[in-house]
């Protein structure tokens, strides 16, 4: 089955066409329209601004999609004429204005050319964007055998799942107030460093001193799965207000400040697995891409002997190309689509 997928959950625009076979995949394109430049003078995504550059940008980034995976066909071996079988699109969660915009031209896209659409749960597609790691290489990648535990940790989202099977998902923990990535660009803010700030922070703190600052590790003790990053950011802006801000070591309160998120992401999950008997991790989302995090989760595998996964740094973020496996794996398990006249986004959209 080839899908063309859709992805305009927040402030990236992409479009992605997959060819998936029996719960493997592999990604022909995945172009992503960034809007940094626009959201940098404000420090943060405006929910209007973002659904007007969607709608700009949209039909010449499936446009894009579509020539790329052409263009990687005609140098296959297996030459064949190209079409696709269906359209998936996120439909949730995310920003309502942003997620309608991807969600009617998915529509009318179907409509227009009598294609089947399938409504993907946008964390179902970070859960998942693991099965396509070398998606640059353009590689077929291997299911990844449930049972397993699923760290999804982004701007938006701090969750932890354990999955047994597609569509059979029990939460463990979730954030109790910010998300980690959405701590990583206060604190950023904070000190100083340009947006988006989760990357830069981890620019400026890998020439700091992780273990400057005894930063608060929150709810390591508290015997569940939830998190907090409030308290850590407030002790972040505490320190900045009780000192000279010129003479402030920066790069220092960065590592510190990632060492102790990064800490208590890994200590969670892992805890999570063994509680759970489950030898599998997998860690997605934006702030996934982070190398010291990817480096503690090594770290934490060769202790406990519980395997961690990573999906390649270019499908962490938001993209069109982890919509098109969930969407396929959708349409696997359920052998369904879904209704075109009944598609609507839904911003709140939750766990199966």
């Amino acid at each position: 089955m080839r899908i063309l997928a859709i992805e305009t959950s927040c402030d990236e625009t992409s479009a992605a066409i997959i060819e998936g076979v029996n719960g493997t995949v592999r990604i022909l394109s995945n172009v992503v329209g960034s809007q940094i430049k626009i959201h940098t003078r404000y420090g943060g995504v405006v929910p209007e601004l973002a659904a007007r550059r969607h709608a700009e940008l949209i039909i010449s980034v499936i446009s894009e999609a579509f020539r790329t995976a052409d263009d990687r066909e005609k140098n296959s071996s297996n030459l064949r004429s190209f079409y696709i079988d269906a359209v998936a699109v996120t439909y949730g969660p995310g920003l309502m204005v942003a997620l309608l915009v991807g969600v009617e031209v998915a529509k009318s896209l179907s409509y227009a050319w009598n294609k089947p659409c399938i409504a993907v749960n946008h964390l179902e597609g970070h859960v998942y964007s693991v099965l396509a790691k070398r998606a640059e290489e353009n590689t077929w990648s291997a299911f990844l055998a449930e049972p397993f535990i699923s760290l999804v940790v982004s701007g938006g989202h701090t969750e932890l799942l354990m999955v047994n099977g597609y569509g059979k998902y029990t939460v463990l923990g979730r954030t109790r107030d910010d998300a980690a990535g959405e701590a990583f660009d206060k604190v950023a803010k904070m000190i100083g460093l340009s947006y988006p700030g989760g990357p830069a922070l981890a620019r400026e703190a890998a020439s700091g001193n992780p273990s400057a600052f005894e930063m608060p590790r929150a709810m390591l003790e508290s015997g569940d799965f939830d998190f907090s990053f409030a308290g850590i950011k407030t002790w972040v802006k505490n320190l900045l207000a009780s000192r000279d801000k010129d003479t402030m070591p920066i790069c220092d309160i960065a590592a510190s400040f990632q060492e102790a998120v990064c800490d208590i992401l890994v200590a969670k999950t892992i805890a999570a697995a063994r509680r759970s008997n489950v030898e599998r991790v997998v860690v997605t989302g934006g702030v996934s891409a982070n190398e010291r995090l990817r480096e503690k989760f090594g770290e934490a595998a060769a202790q406990t002997k519980i395997a961690c996964y990573f999906p390649a740094k270019s499908l962490t973020g938001d993209n069109a190309g982890m919509i098109g496996i969930a969407g396929h794996l959708k349409y696997l398990h359920t052998k369904k689509f879904d209704d075109i006249f009944t598609i609507r986004p839904n911003p709140d959209l939750k766990w199966g």
